[in-house]
């Protein structure tokens, strides 16, 4: 894969199919960093996608106090309630403070959207036994894997 930013080649150990499988199988809470409130944005009918597929969709967006039907928190550590995936739509510069902010949450599952990429991080949070997905759209994955 090719960083667009840094215009390097990054390698990513992405789980395989298998194992996204049982991720997707295994969540039934999504919170998405990124969220918006507009119809038209990837991050909202991907999300609405997965609420459809029987997900709880839990935003992540400063600005919105709700947004497919569910209350909006600013930071994921306002989430009163357990995370199973922390779905990322934010570009990959930011992902360095989302991943602190991630560690500090417990869900077992960091996943960003296609071009969202930060070696750095999938290597930290992989080591620290996480389960890292990046550069892969949850919604495609689901479609494929259901």
């Amino acid at each position: 894969m090719y960083d667009r930013l840094k215009g390097q080649v990054i390698l990513l150990k992405n789980p395989d199919r298998t194992e996204i499988k049982e991720v997707l199988d295994n969540a039934k809470t999504i919170a998405v960093i990124g969220l918006s409130p507009n119809p038209m944005r990837t991050s909202y009918m991907v999300s609405k996608a997965m609420q459809d597929a029987g997900y709880r969709i839990i935003p992540v967006n400063p600005l919105a106090d709700s947004i497919l039907g569910e209350k909006s928190y600013a930071t994921l550590q306002d989430i009163p309630e357990s995370v199973d995936i922390v779905n990322v739509f934010r570009r990959s510069e930011f992902l360095p403070d989302i991943a602190e902010d991630f560690l500090k949450l417990d869900a077992p599952v960091f996943w960003t959207q296609l071009n969202v990429v930060d070696e750095a991080v999938f290597n930290r949070l992989s080591e620290a036994g996480y389960t890292v997905i990046m550069d892969r759209c949850i919604k495609v994955e689901h479609a494929i894997l259901k």
